[in-house]
């Protein structure tokens, strides 16, 4: 596996040779000094370039930085409609392990670019034409204090939601639910906890993607609770992990709430709950849910 300074040195030394690239940089994990550092880290560069056709209508250019396993070009696929305004990107596995996420922009970008990420590191400036940047950051990702208001909003998404996966789990729609449970309640779940965390560490730090770091702030209770509410296809597990969902929720919003000087929806959670232990008590062969 080629280490990271040869990946740098060929990333910049391709870019130093070919004149219609200006300017190079990175950003993502490797650029951010809190992140952990392992073999599975992006190397996120972006070139700065003067004729970006030129480039896409050679598909080959890419080859110079080694065998790849697989590589998406979201920009060409069908599946995803472009989304970054005229930029290009090569999303590159390699045989040995490495990863590139290339991004070509062209340089009448440059000032927008250098203005968009706050973990960005300029690598080559051949022109001296890139505004000046400060030392890298992650602290635009930190969580973040929820405004009242939003607070409200996500506790509502979370009860509200909880109403389809029961419903999905009687009907016998599995995915329905799971798709429900996974996609819409988990999500509000994990922001309280993020919120959890951000009171408790005044706001200094960042979850990561995905709540990916969520594991270092939690306690290893809340944590256990937390890998209680990941069901397997079953509807009886679905069930209780939809019920622990709820109570791992309940608590944290009510700390966060209490914290903040919020106020916790009780009723919505109390009139919820004891609509989804109805709907899971109904007969398969139900005609209403209340008689």
């Amino acid at each position: 596996m080629r280490s990271e300074n040869e990946m740098m040195e060929l990333v910049v030394g391709f870019a130093q040779r070919d004149e219609r690239i200006r300017a190079v940089a990175m950003n993502g994990s490797r650029t951010n000094p809190n992140a952990p550092k392992d073999m599975f880290q992006d190397f996120d560069i972006v070139y700065l370039v003067t004729d970006m056709d030129s480039f896409i209508r050679d598909p080959n250019w890419i080859d110079v930085f080694g065998e790849r396993i697989i590589m998406q070009t979201p920009e060409n696929m069908s599946m995803f409609p472009p989304e970054l305004g005229g930029r290009f990107s090569y999303l590159m596995l390699f045989a040995d392990g490495n990863r590139i996420d290339l991004t070509l922009i062209p340089l009448e970008q440059k000032d927008a670019y250098c203005n968009e990420d706050r973990l960005t590191v300029i690598l080559l400036d051949k022109d001296r034409c890139l505004p000046a940047i400060p030392p890298s950051t992650d602290e635009d990702y930190r969580v973040k204090r929820p405004s009242a208001a939003y607070f409200s909003d996500c506790c509502n998404e979370f009860w509200w939601v909880s109403t389809y996966v029961a419903k999905g789990l009687w009907r016998k729609e599995i995915l329905y639910a799971q798709e429900h449970l996974n996609h819409y309640v988990r999500p509000m779940l994990l922001k309280m906890l993020e919120w959890q965390v951000g009171i408790q560490t005044d706001f200094s730090v960042s979850a990561g993607k995905c709540s990916k770091y969520l594991e270092k702030y939690v306690s290893q209770q809340t944590w256990q609770q937390l890998l209680s509410t990941y069901a397997d296809g079953s509807y009886d597990h679905t069930w209780e992990a939809l019920f622990a969902t709820g109570e791992l929720f309940r608590q944290t919003a009510e700390y966060v709430a209490n914290q903040l000087n919020y106020r916790y929806p009780d009723e919505d959670d109390r009139r919820v709950t004891a609509y989804l232990k109805r709907v899971r008590a109904l007969s398969p062969n139900a005609n209403a849910i209340y008689e």
